[in-house]
């Protein structure tokens, strides 16, 4: 398919663990799609970069340290109504684990954990719509991409 717009991208949210943590864990679970979704924003692992540099010869050596799987940041219309964000809100009272989906227009899904820290609404002025934020801390554990069909 080559390249693809985010037009048609969903976030799902379950807070309800696979009971395996791969494809066939993931697939059987039921998310339910965060509604209103304007931007589900950057996600993937990325390595510290660890450096030493000798005297003797003066180069920076350099390594790979810890990573670290980013911090989704999702935008939205905020709707009280709405049941994916509702189990966002349950997630933020919660010191478990959430698990979610991207689904992208071409049928990947990228399968992931995380800790849901920030659900913030934000008011603006008199021609602005209702909108809110949601920061989610991606675990160390792998995510998985699933191929389209």
């Amino acid at each position: 398919m080559g390249h693809q717009t985010a037009s048609g991208v969903t976030l799902g949210i379950s807070n309800t663990a696979p009971a395996t943590h791969d494809e066939t864990g993931f697939d059987a679970l039921t998310f339910t799609n965060v509604g209103e979704l304007t931007n589900v924003g950057e996600f993937g692992k990325e390595w510290a970069l660890v450096t030493h540099s000798p005297l003797a010869s003066r180069g920076v050596k350099k390594s790979k340290g810890g990573y670290n799987n980013g911090t989704l940041n999702p935008a939205l219309a905020l709707d009280p109504d709405d049941a994916g964000q509702t189990a966002m809100k349950t997630a933020l009272e919660s010191d478990s684990n959430a698990y979610f989906a991207v689904t992208l227009q071409d049928g990947t899904i990228f399968y992931f954990e995380g800790l849901v820290m920030s659900f913030k609404p934000n008011i603006g002025g008199n021609d602005d719509v209702v909108t809110a934020s949601a920061s989610i801390e991606i675990s160390p554990s792998a995510i998985i991409e699933k191929a389209a069909a």
